[in-house]
């Protein structure tokens, strides 16, 4: 077999004395993947991140949280503790999650249509889903007594 670099494809490999060789560890960086699209991961997870939808109540359900409002306007005076499950919208996308936030009730707001608890969380009432206090079962107690 001849070729074109027969004459120099046994030499040894030329190294510098001038310039010492770089470590491997260095060289492997140098071939290593860089981010051309910046954000696009960030793009990436956004997109595969699920998000539940809104589920709407029958008018069962819905006369049931207006009787559980009607007992909380009774004892708003007490501030009794309640948790809340409301659906939160997603700020970027389509549909939200469904949050369970318990805490002190300060104010039925029926002209904003709010629930306000002692630490500034305001819930839009359109968003509730269901509601739970210690409260409903002392009303259920004094009708029964």
């Amino acid at each position: 077999m001849s070729g074109p670099y027969d004459d120099i494809i046994h030499l040894p490999h030329p190294t510098s004395s001038r310039h010492p060789r770089m470590p491997i560890s260095n060289r492997a960086a140098i071939f290593s993947p860089f981010a051309a699209l910046s954000g696009h991961a960030a793009a990436i997870a956004e997109t595969a991140r699920l998000t539940d939808r809104r589920v709407e109540l029958s008018e069962e359900e819905r006369g049931e949280l207006d009787r559980r409002q009607a007992v909380l306007l009774e004892y708003l005076p007490e501030q009794p503790e309640v948790t809340v499950t409301w659906f939160q919208p997603d700020g970027k996308k389509e549909g939200g999650a469904y949050v369970a936030t318990t805490g002190r009730l300060k104010k039925l707001d029926e002209a904003e249509r709010t629930l306000i608890l002692t630490d500034g969380t305001r819930i839009p009432l359109d968003d509730v889903v269901n509601l739970e206090s210690g409260c409903f079962r002392d009303a259920v107690q004094t009708v029964y007594e």
